[in-house]
C-alpha cells in the first residue's frame, strides 16, 4: 500500500510540475490615477512658463473637468513564469543562472522523481539499493526548487521596484503557475517520506 502511495504521489507532482513551471508564477501591474496624470501633466507643461500660464492650465484643466478624472490607467504589465525567466535571463546574457534555475526548477526535480518511480518499480536488487542511494543524495538538494521559486519572486518584485514612482502605483499578485509549483513541492515531499530507504550494504 505504502509503494502504491509512493508512486501515485510521484505521478502527481510530475503532473503539477510542468504547469507549475510553464503557467505564470507572479503577474504585477502598474495603474496611473488619471486625475493625478492630468496634474502632472499641467505641471509639466508651466514649468517653462510663469505664473500665468499655470493659471491658464489650471482654469483649462477645471473647464474641460481634468480635475475630476476618475479611474485608472494601466501603464505596466509584466506576467513571468519559471521558464518564461529563464528564457529572459538567457536573452540577458545571464546564462549562468539561467543555466543554474532550469538545472534546479526543472531538470533535477524531473530526474528525481522518475528516478524515485523507476525505484519503486523495481523488485529488490543491488541495482535497487544503488538507486536508492543516488536518490538519497539527490534529497539533499530537495528545498533547492523552493529556493529557487523565491528567488524568481523576488527578481520580478524588484523589477518592478524599478519602475515605480510616485505617479505608478505598483501591485502584484501570485499567478496559478506559483500555486502549481507549490502543490509540486508538497507531492514531491510526499513521495520522498513514503519512500522505503534503501537497505545498507553490510
Amino acid at each position: 500500500m505504502r509503494n502504491w502511495l509512493s508512486i501515485l504521489s510521484i505521478v502527481v507532482a510530475l503532473g503539477l510540475l510542468f504547469p507549475g513551471v510553464t503557467k505564470p508564477v507572479l503577474t504585477i501591474e502598474g495603474n496611473i490615477d488619471k486625475s493625478q496624470l492630468a496634474k502632472v501633466g499641467i505641471d509639466m507643461l508651466a514649468e517653462e512658463g510663469d505664473g500665468r500660464t499655470r493659471s491658464m492650465l489650471m482654469m483649462f484643466s477645471s473647464m474641460l473637468g481634468l480635475d475630476k478624472l476618475e479611474g485608472e490607467i494601466n501603464a505596466y504589465n509584466k506576467t513571468q513564469s519559471i521558464w518564461g525567466t529563464i528564457n529572459e535571463l538567457a536573452s540577458n546574457n545571464n546564462l549562468f543562472v539561467a543555466a543554474l534555475v532550469g538545472l534546479f526548477s526543472i531538470v533535477i526535480p524531473c530526474l528525481k522523481l522518475l528516478m524515485q518511480l523507476l525505484y519503486c518499480c523495481l523488485s529488490a536488487s543491488v541495482f535497487k539499493n544503488k538507486l536508492g542511494v543516488v536518490i538519497c543524495a539527490l534529497s539533499k538538494w530537495s528545498m533547492v526548487d523552493v529556493f529557487v521559486i523565491a528567488l524568481i519572486v523576488t527578481y520580478l518584485a524588484g523589477n518592478a521596484h524599478g519602475q515605480s514612482s510616485d505617479l505608478l502605483i505598483m501591485h502584484s499578485t501570485f499567478g496559478e503557475g506559483f500555486w502549481y509549483f507549490s502543490a509540486y513541492c508538497i507531492f514531491a515531499i510526499l513521495a520522498s517520506s513514503l519512500i522505503t530507504p534503501p537497505k545498507k550494504e553490510n
